[in-house]
């Protein structure tokens, strides 16, 4: 085996549990991201990990792993939790289905990111100009002039991943769906927040049968967490609301305060509890657009010496929260390919056409599946139990 590392380029989630996974085993590697720190960015909201529990322990040292249950949303909760996951019909908050309850983890996006990186040493503020392969493997050009030197590449780095645009300049770009979403993190006193979390104390979603917006809610942290216990306690939650593009009057308007008053024109014909949630927004609260692009998985020209991880190799919507489980088990199934080739049981070619097959026979279909969910979550009157966006998640076999 090669004494050159394996570049990872993204410290996101996924590229942080590679790269945990590799450190456990004595692989040696090189992690970079284009932020100049961990801060310069929003983190998101929070992060379900379900059927991918089983990977991540695998690719964590146990004591990392244990410290899962310090970033939970809520606790409390998180000890009791039945995985129950509801949808609603939004004009009267009344479920309708319920998404088959599996073990998860409901976590604090930025604080898990943070968890990952301990004791990883990465290096900030390295954005790529050129990646060429060698005999030996792949070198990586930096555009602050940097060159980096590897036996394989690993592109971790997000949907809009330069890695796979290098890759695939002709094939690499999104596909937009025609949904707009905008989300929003609010505070909400415990008279506020009791009613939502009377509905679920995590999360929960639904439809309006008339409108067809989509209403995602759910509870980000705590009193208990955010350490306002006392007088002045509250909740920190996320409110997001999607819906589809018909004509021109359904984009989303240029302006955070336009961008708000979207929001609330939306929740008009919301059930009174829900409609309040979200015409109690304060003005001044930043809003935030996702656009809802997915790629599904194509081929990219192979080597084994460049490949892609997570949302880089397989871009997918929110709509059925499977993106971080698969990229998870990404992590999780190139580590193992990895340690063979360090074992000397495989070379690293096969290593890689190994992984990649199994990537893309896993997520190709994942890829499309979260696409339906995404516009089967706007279609409220033909929901039924095999909808995409309420059948039963993945699981490994």
């Amino acid at each position: 085996m090669s004494d050159l590392p394996v570049i990872i380029v993204g410290a996101g989630v996924v590229g942080l549990v590679l790269a945990q996974s590799l450190k456990m085993d004595g692989i040696p590697f090189i992690i970079f991201d284009r932020d100049e720190h961990i801060d310069v960015r929003g983190h998101g909201w929070g992060i379900t990990i379900h059927w991918a529990l089983e990977a991540l322990q695998a690719c964590l040292p146990p004591p990392l792993f244990e410290r899962l249950g310090t970033i939970q949303v809520d606790p409390e909760q998180g000890r009791k939790d039945t995985g129950q996951f509801l949808f609603l019909n939004l004009a009267n908050a009344e479920a309708v289905f319920q998404i088959p309850p599996a073990p998860r983890r409901r976590i604090n996006r930025e604080k898990f990111r943070k968890l990952l990186l301990d004791g990883i040493d990465v290096q900030w503020n390295k954005n790529i100009a050129s990646v060429e392969t060698t005999p030996s493997g792949v070198q990586v050009t930096f555009q602050d002039g940097t060159i980096s030197e590897g036996r394989l590449l690993v592109g971790a780095d997000g949907s809009t991943s330069k890695v796979r645009r290098t890759l695939c300049p002709e094939t690499g770009s999104l596909c937009q769906l025609p949904i707009r979403f905008l989300g929003a993190t609010v505070k909400l006193s415990p008279s506020e927040m009791s009613p939502l979390r009377a509905l679920d104390p995590l999360l929960f979603q639904g439809c309006h049968p008339e409108t067809s917006t989509y209403l995602w809610f759910a509870t980000l942290d705590t009193p208990e967490v955010n350490g306002s216990q006392g007088d002045d306690e509250y909740y920190s939650a996320q409110l997001n609301i999607s819906w589809p593009v018909r004509n021109q009057a359904d984009e989303v308007p240029a302006t955070n305060s336009e961008k708000l008053q979207k929001m609330k024109d939306l929740a008009h014909d919301f059930e009174p509890r829900l409609k309040k949630a979200v015409q109690n927004i304060p003005e001044g609260t930043e809003i935030l657009e996702i656009k809802l692009a997915d790629w599904p998985c194509l081929e990219w020209p192979f080597d084994g010496k460049v490949t892609l991880i997570g949302d880089a190799a397989h871009a997918m919507t929110m709509y059925r929260g499977e993106a971080a489980n698969h990229g998870i088990t990404d992590a999780r199934f190139l580590h193992d390919r990895l340690v063979e080739v360090s074992k000397g049981t495989i070379s690293q070619v096969d290593a890689i056409e190994k992984f990649e097959t199994e990537m893309r026979d896993r997520t190709s279909w994942a890829v499309l599946m979260s696409r339906q969910a995404c516009l089967d979550a706007h279609d409220f009157k033909n929901l039924n139990e095999g909808s995409a966006i309420l059948a039963r998640r993945t699981k490994l076999k």
